[in-house]
């Protein structure tokens, strides 16, 4: 039976890349995300190139949905192999450090950090069993680096992180695989990118998703490092002012 990865908050940018790349190597493709036409428009896309996918509706901000969607993808193709968790709202924003307090951040938490805690939760025992599973991570830049004015969802993504390194040392000598993936820029053919070129910030860094996809069948087939920056050398330094430099 073939592999399956779950592409968590699939869309047009990173999810379509993941989902091609690992399919092109065979996999089978669930596709989960809220908006279920622009999903079905994905699926078509990958069907075209012969990789077989279904999609699943589910409000990942919602954590409450998160095991019944992987149940609904295992009774769908009999397992989940790899899970990538990469969800964002386009309305998240940074907010200085300063001005943060508690109705900015708990909207944060679930979405970005209770969300890839019960995904783990649901397919540990299976992934436990069968002494193989991957998570693999993606989040923003400044939850590796805090930087001034760069806050709000730079301290829910690093608390994910912390959480993944944790997970990371508990789970590899089962055979588990946990990665993250730190991205300092726009991707390219993403929604906030799209944003960005829409409100003149365009001249931001941007990456091509492909070489992110890549990234993640790099990291899941050596698993020789928990996590990856690209840019490798972001060039962001402490001093940084404000302006949206991450793709959370």
């Amino acid at each position: 039976m073939s592999k399956v990865i779950a592409v968590l908050g699939a869309g047009s940018g990173l999810g379509a890349a993941v989902a091609h790349r690992f399919g092109r190597e065979g996999f089978r493709v669930a596709l989960v995300a809220r908006r279920k036409d622009r999903l079905e428009a994905l699926a078509e896309r990958l069907a075209a190139a012969g990789i077989e996918t279904a999609v699943f509706s589910a409000d990942l901000a919602e954590p409450g949905q998160i095991p019944g969607v992987i149940a609904a993808i295992g009774d769908r193709f009999g397992r989940i192999d790899v899970v990538e968790y990469g969800p964002i709202d386009p309305g998240h924003t940074f907010t200085p450090a300063a001005e943060l307090d508690a109705t900015i951040l708990q909207p944060l938490i679930p979405l970005l950090l209770l969300g890839p805690i019960e995904v783990v939760r649901a397919l540990l025992p299976q992934w436990t069993e069968r002494g193989d599973g991957a998570l693999l991570l993606t989040h923003g830049y400044s939850a590796v680096e805090p930087l001034p004015y760069l806050s709000g969802v730079g301290p829910v993504m690093a608390a994910a992180r912390n959480y993944a390194y944790s997970l990371h040392g508990e789970l590899a000598g089962l055979g588990i695989y946990v990665g993250t993936l730190a991205i300092a820029a726009y991707i390219v053919r993403s929604e906030i990118a799209e944003s960005a070129v829409a409100t003149a910030e365009s001249a931001l860094p941007v990456v091509d998703p492909d070489d992110l996809a890549e990234h993640y069948w790099n990291m899941y087939i050596t698993r020789d490092r928990i996590e990856q920056i690209h840019p490798e050398n972001p060039g962001i330094h402490p001093a940084a002012q404000p302006t949206a430099i991450d793709a959370p």
